[in-house]
């Protein structure tokens, strides 16, 4: 099944509803900045290499400012999230189920949840199995990269059942979770996701101050 359509539906309409000036768990960034990265990362291949290349990291901060300042009123900001919410242009890539998919599914869920848990009252989405088990699938394949930056052996245990050991190491960490909490804390959002630890206090503390999903 293809899930990045319904998810970019659903996160377009999370935008909508927060509004332009809402908080998000991204730093710095309020709803139109999230909504210009977005709209940018698939429209402006220069902002695309910038999110892979740190050197280049500083076009696409610039082109995100810009564009989240000129969609700051209500009424541009929800032209911006529709430009988002059409996908991305003819000429994209991205316009291939599988590589959308590899891009996007775990993009789209995570800044969903970057606008949803920004606020004091949140709660966790009801997920359909099928779509909690791509998310799974997602954390597998990029966990070893998101946890490199931890001195400890890491693994991920779904609430389903499934468990992978994402980083081998003489002292680990079990994180506990439904796949798309475990995902969020892949991604360093680990204040806001759902999750329990098993391991021994002090590796545990060491997982809680380590730099995680950079």
């Amino acid at each position: 099944m293809h899930f990045v359509d319904p998810s970019r539906e659903v996160l377009a309409e999370t935008l909508l509803a927060a509004g332009p000036d809402a908080p998000t768990l991204c730093e710095g960034w309020r709803a139109r900045h999230l909504a210009a990265h977005l709209f940018l990362r698939e429209h402006s291949p220069r902002v695309g290499l910038g999110l892979l290349i740190k050197s280049r990291a500083g076009t696409s901060d610039r082109a995100t400012e810009r564009l989240a300042a000129e969609h700051a009123t209500a009424e541009r900001f929800s032209e911006l999230v529709e430009s988002f919410r059409a996908g991305p242009p003819a000429y994209s890539p991205l316009k291939l189920a599988a590589l959308d998919e590899a891009a996007n599914l775990a993009e789209f869920f995570v800044h969903t949840e970057d606008v949803r848990r920004a606020g004091d009252r949140w709660a966790p989405r009801a997920l359909d199995t099928a779509y909690a088990d791509a998310l799974w699938d997602e954390v597998v394949r990029r966990a070893a990269f998101l946890y490199r930056g931890v001195d400890l052996g890491i693994v991920l245990v779904s609430t389903a059942g499934p468990r992978h050991v994402a980083k081998r190491s003489s002292v680990s960490v079990a994180i506990v979770g439904d796949p798309g909490e475990l995902l969020l804390h892949a991604y360093g959002r680990t204040a806001q996701s759902l999750v329990t630890f098993e391991g021994q206090p002090d590796a545990v503390a060491l997982l809680a101050s380590a730099d995680i999903g950079h």
